[in-house]
């Protein structure tokens, strides 16, 4: 029996937190997330951090429906987690437009409206642009100072 390879559709999003970056791959699968070609549990120890990655899918009702491939970089874990959150919810927004047609009715393009509004309301499409701020000169940090003597 000769066995036909399908090719795999991926949808791609991009996520950024502080420093961090994530690059996320979706596909249809069964529910795997491989994060630097590490399990989920085995990446961020947290569940702070798995509940952040994993927000999204379970928003949309996708969890156990699609593969999540993702190569992050920079900042700390939990920027790190921030960043994948934000690129599954990009790379959803990206499938959900992607896979309905204009032949579809009504029911369809509004399915599809309420999901990118799901996502938006619950700010994982918002990009969280707090940074460190940088240090001063003339200064031991970004605020404080070295001590004061009039005389």
């Amino acid at each position: 029996m000769v066995e036909t390879k399908t090719k795999k559709t991926y949808y791609w999003g991009t996520g950024r937190r502080k420093t961090a970056v994530a690059r996320v791959r979706l596909c249809e699968g069964n529910g795997q997330i491989l994060i630097n070609g590490r399990g989920l549990e085995e990446y961020f120890t947290e569940e702070k951090d798995r509940n952040a990655v994993t927000g999204p899918l379970d928003l949309t009702e996708m969890r156990n429906r699609l593969d999540v491939l993702v190569k992050v970089e920079g900042g700390g874990i939990t920027g790190q987690a921030g960043a994948v959150s934000q690129g599954v919810a990009r790379a959803l927004k990206e499938m959900f437009g992607l896979t309905t047609s204009a032949q579809e009715g009504a029911d369809g393009a509004d399915h599809v409206s309420n999901m990118a509004k799901k996502l938006r309301d619950s700010h994982f499409l918002t990009r969280d642009s707090r940074m460190k701020e940088r240090k001063k000169y003339g200064r031991k940090g970004a605020r404080k100072s070295f001590q004061f003597s009039k005389r």
